[in-house]
């Protein structure tokens, strides 16, 4: 039996606790919140012990893994302690606010020999899953586009960052994720009409080192929520509505089996049949903490790792120098510990 404990019950962290109470094989031993209206409210409907010093619980309870789900200013501060008290540690993203802080809990997390997961649950979409999985067997062909469409109103509770590092993290993760490469270089623009401090509209553009180009449309201005991917290639193009986790394919009629280079001289592109797949859905966050608990047991998985973490919080932070310049921010992947991000 994994023990786990949840540090900050807000509406996400609300969600952590519910799903761990869910899963076989897993004991939640504990919660905290600094707000003890919150960690009372929460202590009693799930009936676990409550704490408002997160490390009074790490003492106490001893828990084998902890979900961080606090303020982004904080998640440097509480994951350390958390690494530190020999935790495995999953942090919503993104991993820190800075990326020497992040490097540092990489680094931490590696000496400690503790589990460091960020909180990248775009991966866990069903819909994504299975897109990766065809794009893997090679259906596409060569990815040319991936478009990220991630729109809707202004949510209350985000204080601290914009909508770059907010939401367009999940985007920049997925591109990875997907395309199997890094960035090289990126471009931005950036409004801000109802946030206070931060930027809420987003467009940008992100060159990979495999030719595939990252087109993102992010806001909180739209009152639909809207939360889509195209990726388009040699064969055709994949759609996927991250919401009712639906996955389309519209083929090009023209490939017929042939190469790119022959196509593209020849005949270019034809709309040709459009196919729904069946997938299987279920709750992203499920599936996220089902791979957490499998990394703390030693067992392999899709998971985001610090380094993965890293990475998209170097891209947001590009494009937010970018924005703030109008010009272009060229990226020389640089190694991380051996592994380039």
């Amino acid at each position: 039996m994994t023990t786990v404990a949840v540090i900050g019950v807000g509406s996400m962290g609300r969600n952590h606790v519910r799903v761990y109470r869910e899963m076989p094989e897993v004991e939640l031993v504990g919660i905290a919140d600094e707000n003890p209206h919150a960690a009372e409210n929460v202590s009693r409907t799930y009936c676990v012990p409550g704490y408002t010093d997160y490390r009074e619980m790490l003492m106490r309870e001893r828990p084998d893994a902890v979900s961080v789900v606090v303020p982004s200013a904080t998640h440097f501060s509480v994951t350390r302690d958390v690494l530190a008290a020999g935790c495995h540690a999953l942090v919503e993203k993104p991993l820190a606010t800075t990326l020497d802080e992040a490097q540092q809990l990489i680094e931490f997390s590696e000496q400690a020999e503790r589990v460091l997961m960020v909180g990248h649950i775009e991966r866990y979409n069903p819909a994504i899953i299975e897109l990766r999985r065809r794009l893997d067997t090679g259906q596409l062909g060569r990815i040319f586009q991936i478009h990220a469409r991630r729109l809707g109103p202004f949510p209350s509770r985000i204080h601290d960052v914009g909508v770059i590092m907010d939401l367009a993290t999940h985007d920049l993760d997925i591109m990875r994720f997907l395309t199997h490469s890094e960035a090289v270089r990126v471009i931005a623009e950036t409004g801000r009409q109802v946030h206070p401090s931060y930027e809420d509209m987003f467009a940008g553009m992100v060159r990979f080192a495999s030719g595939a180009l990252g087109v993102l449309e992010i806001n909180w201005l739209t009152p639909r929520k809207i939360r889509e991917l195209y990726v388009t290639g040699e064969r055709g193009m994949f759609y996927v509505d991250y919401i009712t986790q639906d996955l389309r394919f519209s083929e090009n009629a023209e490939t017929n089996g042939d190469d790119w280079a022959a196509l593209s001289l020849l005949r270019g592109v034809k709309e040709g049949p459009e196919t729904k797949f069946a997938v299987a859905k279920r709750e992203p966050l499920h599936l996220e903490l089902e791979a957490f608990i499998r990394q703390v047991k030693g067992e392999t998985s899709s998971a985001a790792n610090g380094r993965d973490g890293h990475a998209a919080m170097a891209l947001a932070i590009a494009l937010i120098e970018s924005s703030q310049t109008g010009s272009v921010r060229r990226l020389v992947p640089a190694p991380l510990n051996g592994v380039a991000v």
